[in-house]
Parts: C-alpha cells; structure tokens; sequence
C-alpha cells in the first residue's frame, strides 16, 4: 500500500519552480524478457540519493525497442513486448516512494487495451501518464486491431481525457474516480514525420487543447534549438510547461547511432571533439550534459529530464554537481 501523498508532474513542476531549486526526472527502460526487476531496481537506488522528482518507464510494442549496449551503441532490435510497465511503475512507486510516469502508446494497443491499463495504474495509485505514437508493430496485420487502436497522440489524450470525465469505451459505471495527469512528446528539432517545426508545433498545440498538461522534448544537444522551440510554442499559445530532455552521449559510436534512432543532430562542436578523442568520449559526454543543464537552469528550466535507458552511471556524475 502507497505510504507517501503522490502528486502529479503538474504539482512537481508548480513545487520546483516556487521553490527555485532544480530537480530532475529520469526515464527508464523496462528490461528485456528474461532479465529481472533488479535492473530496474539497481537503476532507481543510483538515482534515489539526488531525489528524482518522478520517473518514467517506457512502454513498447511488440515490434521494437531500443537498447543501449555496454559500448555504447544504440541498437534498434525487433522482439515481443518488454515487460511490465505498469508493474514497474508500481514497484518503484510502492517501493521507493517516487512518483511514476506509465507511458502509454497509440501503436499496437487497441482502445480496448489502453482503457485497460489505465484502469490498472489507477488501481496501484499512478495518476500520471505521457500518451506518445509509438512506432507502429510490423507484425500486426489484423486490420480490425490496426483500426481499433489510437491513430494519433492526440486521441489518446482525448481517450485519457474522456476517462477522467467518466466516458468510458462501453455504456459502463464503474463507480472509478480517475484524474490522470497527461504529458505529451515535443521535438526541438521537429517530429521526422512533420513537414516542418512550425507544423509540428501546430499539432503539439492540438495535444494541449484536448488537455495535456505539460510537454517534455525529445533528446537534444544544442540548447539554442530547445530555447527556440520554446520561444515559438509560447507564440503559438502553448503555455503549458516545457521540460527539456537530456541525453548523455558516452561513445563515439553513438554519433551514428543516435542521429539514425531518434532523428536528432549532434552539434559540431561536441562530434568533433569526441571524434578527435574517442577514447574520453564518454568524460566529454558528460562535460557537454552538465553545460547543458547549467545553461538550463540559468534560463529558468527548473526541471530537468534524463533518458536513462539501461546505464545511470553518467546522469549520477552530472546530477551530483547540482545537488
């Protein structure tokens, strides 16, 4: 049973910002199937120490997932479905006393499933959620499961919206209370499949106005590109938060790797470095992240949010200079 009062990232965000003092989030990776709960677990004890703010598990479709390699490459594989995001959101939420994110995905989830596994978080006491696409499943080929599933992120917030007014998918009464709060994805450097930033804020906007309520961006690492994606959502009308994501680059593999997964640029300054030093790559990786991160905060981005995926050991050499 929870023993802590959680509270959603709205509430967070508010907290940081009254009290003007940094805090940070993490993003973690569900396991492969076969491995153990201690991954997760060993994850969440190396962050515990700097008072992670929430934690979000990622959820994946049958068709991919990605994952980091001890050398540091990012590998895209193609299996069945990782485990337990909703159980691990409840372990870390129950065990360690951390607000949890369950993200939840269009893409290989039926509206069926989605209302399922909302109803589940609500029963362990998650109360916060981040409605993504996800890629779609290669391997579905039933049409009526294709259309039976979310198209767009913005539907699936209208889905999470409707079930906190009580509108579920069948004539039901359940007698359930549900108040989720919903974050969505925003792209610095635009969605790869939007025509331009300006058109894939527009939609970002359309999320909001169905009633997300806070925005946290995809990896990036020139703050110049976060800062102008700010500055054109605020003129667009979108005035929920904006928390910048980080990624800590470790490798010179990865100046491949991740361009190629997640549609991002590295800088010239950080790939040339790196490309002439490969053997202190990771040193320079988390260099850059702690520039990015001071420069965030001297702007005023109290919060602050690191893509974990399988190795803390950097984040916990960035944080530690903040705490």
């Amino acid at each position: 049973m929870l023993n802590f009062m959680t509270m959603k990232i709205t509430e967070h965000i508010k907290k940081a910002e009254l009290a003007k003092i940094p805090t940070f989030s993490y993003e973690i990776v569900p396991p492969p199937r076969g491995r153990t709960i201690q991954d997760i677990i060993d994850s969440v004890e190396a962050v515990k120490p700097f008072n992670p703010a929430w934690i979000d598990v990622t959820s994946h479709a049958s068709n991919a997932y990605f994952n980091e390699k001890p050398d540091g490459t990012i590998q895209k594989k193609i299996l069945r479905k990782r485990p337990g995001t909703l159980g691990i959101c409840g372990v870390i939420q129950n065990r360690f006393r951390v607000d949890t994110v369950a993200h939840i995905l269009c893409k290989g989830f039926t509206k069926e499933e989605t209302e399922d596994a909302l109803i589940e978080l609500n029963y362990l006491g998650i109360h916060n959620v981040l409605a993504l696409q996800g890629d779609s499943p290669n391997h579905i080929k039933d049409k009526l499961k294709v259309e039976a599933a979310n198209e767009y992120a913005s539907d699936l917030v209208q889905q999470v919206v409707d079930l906190n007014a009580g509108k579920f998918l069948d004539d039901i009464n359940s007698g359930a209370s549900f108040d989720f709060c919903v974050g969505v994805a925003g792209y610095p450097e635009k969605h790869f499949e939007a025509a331009n930033l300006q058109t894939d804020i527009e939609y970002l906007k359309k999320k909001v106005e169905l009633g997300a309520e806070y925005i946290v961006t995809q990896m990036f690492f020139d703050n110049t590109k976060f800062h102008r994606f700010v500055e054109l959502c605020r003129d667009s009308g979108i005035k929920v938060p904006i928390i910048p994501g980080i990624k800590i680059l470790k490798n010179a593999n990865q100046l491949k790797t991740l361009p190629k997964n997640f549609y991002i640029d590295i800088p010239m300054e950080l790939a040339d470095e790196i490309s002439k030093n490969p053997a202190h790559a990771n040193e320079i990786g988390i260099r850059w992240s702690q520039m990015q991160v001071d420069d965030l905060i001297k702007s005023g981005h109290q919060n602050v949010h690191f893509y974990i995926m399988n190795d803390s050991k950097n984040v916990v050499e960035v944080v530690k200079k903040f705490n």
